[in-house]
């Protein structure tokens, strides 16, 4: 640094991912049940952690001159829209906690992307303005981003740099902490100056897509990795965009950060998108249906992995539909596992405790979106506190994970049901492993994901299915109900490719 006194530089942040076509609205209590943190229990969370977060650490506490100031970081499952009295009181709490911690030389900021509140659709944005307000123009405000955000102007024009994971399943989380990080650090030594181009894009990816370790993300993903050759470009992200939010926002941007140098971003920016348009039709998948699904079952290799993106916990769906268990109840001889969120069961089994098979209703409760509840005659194994950890990199980059009280039960076809008390996203096989189910063991292993499970369950499943199956995270965009979206967007309008 160039003075002998201390950079102080904060660390604050709100992460929520929310689908405004769920009718149920994520509270106060739900960002409880995910992560309330203050001070030093930020660091004390994430400084080992595959996370933003860990990354950030990492990279400031390694230099002299800096000293972190962990303020404040909330966050929830993936859910409905933000209520309206639980945005207030988080703007309060980062106002409040920000403010007590000031005066500050930088601030790195971990917003999600894609969150949604009452009455702020851009809620990132609203709240990056605000911290960027009580920071002033000239200190730097540096962040990190989930590409599955819908990135705004009103995002971009709050921070000097931001940058996304690079990766879907994002295994990279603390990889984009580091580098967003080390940007602070060039901007506080004065070696660089950061000037960010965002690019809103005319198409918006289809979500079973987006895996970015094949294509068609994976030569895009490339092609932005060939712009950092050149030493002025600070940091190329693809945002691949969140489609079950409605807002003027949604869909596929870019992002190019260069030093002190706005010709040069807009020029890769523009190269960026050149390929997305020319290769737009790529972009749009082809989908298996329920009905195509046993037949698929039969063929495929064993241990299967059939993705459920109609309930996509981590698109903010309610993790209880039941289309997915109502097939592997009808597969003669298959043995599956599956999640399903449903605290009545789990209180319902308790209550009984029983040794034999009970008959009980099983998921679709939250709405008629899912599938219909089933009358199933289950076997308690063992009810369990659902608490687990996760030590190696997976999607979402978090260690400690609560699904609640669970009931782990097997129906007389020979499937295995964990029912959780609370709402959990299926990115760490400990969910399994941890209360001694083998994965290994079963035929069909069902996650309610797109993508971000793959990380964790790839190395033991030999086949994949992404499966359409109804709900409020389904794949067809088309047949969602646009009020906000900007147009032309494709898949949803025609787009032309000059």
């Amino acid at each position: 640094m160039q003075n002998n006194s201390k950079k102080r530089i904060g660390i604050i942040g709100v992460y929520h991912e929310s689908n405004t076509f769920l009718d149920q609205e994520t509270t106060w209590k739900d960002f409880e049940n995910g992560h309330m943190l203050y001070g030093e229990d930020i660091i004390e969370e994430y400084r080992s952690a595959f996370h933003e977060i860990g990354g950030i650490v990492e990279v400031l506490s390694a230099e002299d001159d800096i000293t972190l100031v962990p303020i404040f970081y909330g966050e929830a499952t993936p859910g409905g829209i933000i209520a309206e009295a639980t945005a207030e009181r988080l703007l309060e709490e980062l106002s409040r906690t920000l403010k007590e911690n000031l005066p500050l030389d930088g601030l790195m900021v971990v917003p999600h992307g894609a969150a949604v509140s009452v009455p702020y659709l851009d809620f990132d944005g609203h709240w990056l303005t605000m911290v960027r307000e009580i920071m002033g123009p000239d200190l730097p405000v540096i962040g990190t981003i989930d590409p599955h955000c819908n990135l705004s102007p009103k995002m971009v024009e709050a921070l000097d740099a931001l940058v996304a994971y690079k990766t879907n399943p994002h295994v990279d989380q603390r990889d984009a902490g580091r580098s967003a990080a080390k940007i602070m650090v060039d901007t506080l030594k004065g070696e660089v100056k950061p000037e960010m181009v965002l690019f809103q894009t005319n198409v918006a990816i289809s979500i079973e897509m987006q895996h970015t370790g094949s294509d068609p993300c994976k030569p895009l993903f490339a092609l932005a990795r060939n712009i950092m050759d050149d030493p002025e470009v600070l940091s190329t992200n693809v945002v691949l965009g969140f489609p079950y939010a409605d807002v003027p926002e949604m869909g596929t941007s870019f992002i190019v950060i260069t030093n002190n140098d706005k010709k040069l971003a807009d020029k890769n920016a523009a190269i960026l998108n050149d390929y997305l348009l020319k290769n737009h039709e790529d972009f749009s998948g082809n989908k298996i249906g329920l009905d195509e699904l046993p037949e698929h079952i039969s063929k495929a290799e064993k241990p299967l992995l059939i993705l459920d993106m109609g309930d996509n916990v981590g698109g903010g769906s309610p993790a209880d539909s039941t289309f997915l268990l109502e097939v592997l109840e009808s597969c003669p001889g298959v043995k599956g596992f599956m999640c399903i969120y449903d605290p009545e069961a789990v209180a319902e089994i308790k209550a009984k405790n029983p040794e034999g098979y009970i008959p009980v209703k099983i998921g679709a409760k939250s709405d008629n979106l899912h599938g219909k509840t089933m009358l199933m005659d289950v076997k308690l194994e063992r009810i369990v506190d659902g608490k687990f950890t996760e030590k190696e990199p997976r999607h979402g980059g978090q260690v400690n994970f609560n699904m609640g009280e669970t009931a782990i039960v097997t129906s007389k076809a020979g499937n295995t049901i964990m029912l959780t008390s609370l709402r959990i996203v299926p990115f760490s096989l400990q969910q399994l492993i941890h209360f001694d189910i083998d994965p290994t063991t079963y035929d069909v292993l069902v996650a309610k994901g797109v993508n971000a499970p793959l990380a964790a369950y790839q190395p033991v499943c030999k086949s994949i299915i992404r499966a359409n199956t109804p709900g409020v995270t389904r794949a067809d965009m088309a047949s969602l109900t646009y009020q906000h979206r900007r147009k032309p967007l494709f898949p949803l309008d025609k787009i032309e490719v000059k």
